[in-house]
């Protein structure tokens, strides 16, 4: 019966080594910036354009359900799917639930420690020190979370609604697309988003309007990209992309450059601010297209560069993007609390900004290698089953031949 469905299950998928590196170096820039005043930080994507690597995490995401998944729906396995990608979100949902928790212990414990309350008031975990039965609840139900951990209750959220996601793509792949920007005007415009905690507040991510770019990378993953691809990559598209990039450029140099800041019209000022991480401002959406169009063009799927040895660590954390994450948590908040606590010049600052790397880059090595054990384990035991078969069949067979004469 299973054969029926062989090529959505047993076609190989070839790894694309790019969206590792990606997710990887968004890791590094997420552990950068989480880090208050650090030096390091304007290494990242957020100093040089209206995107950051929230948009990263998210529109890979989205296309790897896509590329992954498209395949086994249209295949007729929704159900696997469902099985699968709801497991996944559960994996997520464990993990975030253990992150808040450790990582309000860390706090309280640093807190009570040195006599600094400005941590928990910083970290958005003074509520929670103060009445914890009430906010364990609100955080089971994902509407407490301290600062920094915002993103994974909307990755949770996005990867519940996946399988449905996908199964419409598979059919109407444009028409899905379509409902998914009506659905981003609709909650922009009526303002809606998942109530949080305390009262009168709402998700950071808003998943009404995340979820466009969710789709939208979705879409691309099922393979609806290649069908566009001639005026994606187009000279006039390329031009208008880097027009845009270097727009956003402008407009960020002139947050800390007066001088540049002088030469913006006001009209233009009020035309393109607040930019709206929250709901996913149209600024930072288009930005990141335009990124990601320069990218692609330039970054091909069999890029050379990935097989150096240097590229590896990177490439190693967005293969485990989701420990390195909650290592980066952690990491983020000692390296705060170490610049706050004793020093905060810029060898310190460089200095737990590499470390806080070189740990993320060990923890994912480890995990590699913790990896192929099971494989190892399996082999060697399918080899000495064989072996034993066949000493099986060589005692029969001695035990035979007298028989035989």
């Amino acid at each position: 019966m299973a054969n029926q469905f062989s090529p959505a299950l047993t076609k190989p998928i070839e790894r694309d080594f790019r969206l590792d590196l990606f997710r990887g170096i968004g890791l590094w820039m997420i552990f950068l910036d989480h880090i208050p005043h650090d030096v390091v930080s304007w290494l990242t994507l957020r100093n040089y354009g209206f995107s950051d690597a929230a948009e990263f995490f998210v529109f890979i995401s989205g296309y790897l359900v896509g590329f992954i998944y498209g395949p086994v729906v249209a295949g007729g396995l929704f159900a696997a799917a469902l099985k699968r990608l709801w497991k996944r979100a559960a994996e997520l949902y464990v993990a975030h639930i253990m992150l808040f928790l450790i990582f309000t212990a860390q706090i309280a414990r640093t807190t009570r420690r040195f006599d600094n309350p400005m941590y928990e008031h910083e970290f958005n975990v003074f509520n929670f020190l103060q009445h914890p039965d009430e906010l364990i609840g609100q955080a089971i139900l994902l509407k407490y979370k301290p600062v920094n951990l915002d993103v994974l209750p909307l990755y949770i959220t996005l990867i519940l609604a996946a399988p449905f996601i996908v199964w419409c793509l598979t059919r109407r792949p444009n028409l899905t697309l379509l409902g998914s920007a009506v659905l981003y005007v609709l909650s922009r415009w009526f303002d809606w988003n998942i109530a949080s905690y305390p009262p009168g507040t709402t998700w950071y991510f808003n998943p009404f309007c995340w979820q466009l770019m969710f789709v939208s990378a979705a879409w691309c993953g099922v393979g609806q990209i290649a069908k566009i691809a001639k005026w994606v990559w187009s000279p006039p598209v390329m031009a208008i992309a880097l027009v845009w990039i270097a727009f956003s450029f402008f407009i960020v140099m002139s947050w800390h450059i007066h001088a540049i800041e002088a030469l913006i019209p006001k009209w233009m000022i009020k035309l393109i601010y607040p930019i709206d991480k929250t709901n996913l401002d149209m600024l930072r959406f288009t930005h990141f297209l335009a990124l990601a169009t320069w990218v692609t063009y330039y970054v091909p799927l069999k890029w050379r560069t990935l097989s150096p040895k240097w590229m590896y660590p990177v490439v190693l954390c967005g293969k485990h993007s989701l420990p390195i994450f909650c290592i980066g948590v952690f990491l983020s908040f000692a390296a705060h609390w170490i610049l706050t606590q004793y020093t905060n010049g810029f060898a310190q600052q460089l200095a737990v900004s590499i470390l806080g790397i070189v740990i993320q880059i060990a923890v994912a090595w480890v995990l590699e290698r913790a990896a192929k054990v099971p494989d190892l384990f399996v082999h060697v035991l399918e080899t000495e089953e064989t072996e034993t078969a066949l000493e099986s069949r060589k005692e029969a067979r001695v035990a035979a031949a007298p028989a035989s004469r």
